[in-house]
């Protein structure tokens, strides 16, 4: 989420001595690049550790130190060591928000309607079709087809943080339309990604823990209807839910994508009685403390404070707040640590048996050159079928060099990757060094081609502003209840 241009609650004070030392990080944390170059960084180490003398600490870390998590006798099922840990626990958490992200996307995002959803989901579909028939025909000849052709999904993924970030440091040569283009094009991506887990990555199927998943589903989807708003009433469930789909043989992650589906995605109440209410609670802030008082001595300025807050909760729905909430933990905390855990590829002296093995080349021709196949072709005949239409500003430069940066698959190539070759670590690495080789080629390609277009007239300006925001004063002569009461805050039918 680029957050940077908006302004934040401390804009204009004093900083702490606390605050000046953390604000470096806080200037980095809100650049649109800063996931990107933290996942690019976290790559750096995985590969430097996993080639260095200290590879074998690496390997223990991650896939030989037992770790086993649970109460007494019981323990998590399939959780062995730490990367089974961060893949099936720590990654359910990240598909939450990508959940999230799909389910805003479908509702009031550019997939909410049929006109503005069809380039990116039809360009999405091209650029998963394609790679995985390209890695389908390499590796369906080979010796070793049995083995290999599980991999078929791994070069379908687009990932969403590096292709985003990459398309940010091309500045005004990509117009704001190409970025909502490429946004949307991976969040269809990542949907069609998820399909593909949920019916094509699951070896056995326990039914038993499958009907107790469905059951809590059935729960969640009720305390949605009772308008039950707290996360915490979709949270505690959501838990039982990991542990029932994890124990049912459908990848662990299914769970967070299911949970987001319930979460509720409209306002308790309507913009007129959020600003009302809030007015209220700023003029009686403002009276309380006309003697000079600070929240810390006033009780009255304490709870209009604290009534702001609840009507700030009350008008931001559950679904943008959790997403809210989980962005920077998956930008900076969950998927680095994925990539620590997983994309330390050890060069080994079988480097070459790698790099000729047909998962690496099937992989890598369906990242490079199937996705932006995928992507232009099925924009072009989209086109020329009158089906969709290029957004405004986007030329057809625009669109190849898109094509090209879709080609970087990281994090869901990655774990797809990790889901098909679980049990054979030779084509593991293969699928890494792909994987690796293509995003990298992918970028320089997609950077090659935006370079070469024309910068926008009218690029948005994303420098940060430091000024203070005035407020305006008001004279109030009564200050009732601040707080969203049924009163002078009653609740709004749920959109």
């Amino acid at each position: 989420m680029d957050t940077h241009h908006v302004p934040t609650a401390a804009h204009g004070l004093p900083l702490e001595p606390g605050e000046k030392l953390l604000r470096g990080f806080q200037r980095f944390g809100r650049l649109s690049t800063a996931g990107g170059i933290t996942l690019i960084l976290m790559t750096v180490i995985a590969l430097f550790w996993a080639n260095s003398s200290w590879f074998e600490a690496y390997d223990y870390i991650f896939n030989e130190m037992e770790f086993h998590f649970g109460f007494g006798s019981w323990h998590l099922p399939h959780i062995h060591n730490l990367a089974y840990l961060i893949n099936d626990a720590l990654m359910a958490i990240f598909f939450l928000y990508v959940g999230l992200e799909i389910k805003r996307e479908l509702l009031v995002g550019e997939l909410r309607s049929v006109k503005r959803a069809a380039l990116p989901v039809i360009a999405a579909m091209g650029g998963m079709l394609v790679p995985a028939l390209i890695f389908a025909g390499i590796n369906s000849t080979s010796d070793i087809a049995n083995e290999t052709m599980r991999g078929w999904g791994v070069p379908m993924a687009t990932d969403i943080a590096f292709a985003l970030g990459i398309l940010t440091l091309m500045g005004a040569r990509a117009p704001l339309a190409l970025k909502v283009f490429l946004a949307s094009l991976a969040i269809a991506d990542d949907l069609g990604a998820l399909i593909v887990i949920a019916l094509f990555y699951t070896e056995e199927l326990h039914m038993n823990y499958l009907l107790l998943a469905g059951g809590v589903v059935g729960l969640l989807a009720t305390i949605n209807v009772l308008r039950l708003r707290h996360p915490l009433f979709y949270l505690v469930p959501g838990i039982a839910l990991w542990l029932f789909v994890l124990s049912s043989g459908i990848h662990a992650t299914i769970a967070g994508v299911l949970l987001a589906a319930t979460v509720p995605a409209s306002a308790r109440v309507n913009p007129q009685r959020f600003l009302k209410a809030s007015r209220k609670a700023l003029d009686h802030f403002e009276t309380a403390g006309d003697d000079g008082s600070t929240p810390r001595e006033s009780s009255e300025q304490r709870a209009a404070a604290f009534a702001l807050k609840t009507n700030v909760n009350q008008i931001l729905p559950p679904l943008h707040r959790m997403e809210h909430a989980l962005g920077p933990w998956c930008a900076f905390w969950i998927i680095p640590i994925f990539a620590l855990a997983n994309a330390g590829l050890h060069l080994s002296g079988e480097i070459g048996k790698v790099a000729t093995d047909p998962v690496t080349i099937g992989v890598f021709f369906g990242l490079f050159l199937g996705k932006p196949i995928g992507v232009i072709g099925a924009c072009f005949f989209a086109c020329k079928l009158n089906i969709a239409a290029l957004p405004t500003g986007v030329t057809w430069r625009h669109i190849i060099g898109a094509g090209c940066l879709a080609g970087i698959g990281f994090t869901m190539a990655l774990f797809i990757a990790n889901l098909a070759y679980k049990t054979a670590p030779i084509h593991l690495d293969a699928a890494k060094l792909g994987i690796l080789s293509a995003s990298l080629v992918s970028t320089i390609a997609g950077l090659s081609i935006l370079m070469t277009c024309k910068p926008c007239e009218n690029a948005e300006s994303h420098h940060e502003v430091d000024q203070d925001i005035p407020a305006n004063k008001r004279t109030i002569k009564h200050a009732a209840n601040t707080t969203a009461s049924n009163d002078n805050f009653p609740q709004a039918k749920a959109g």
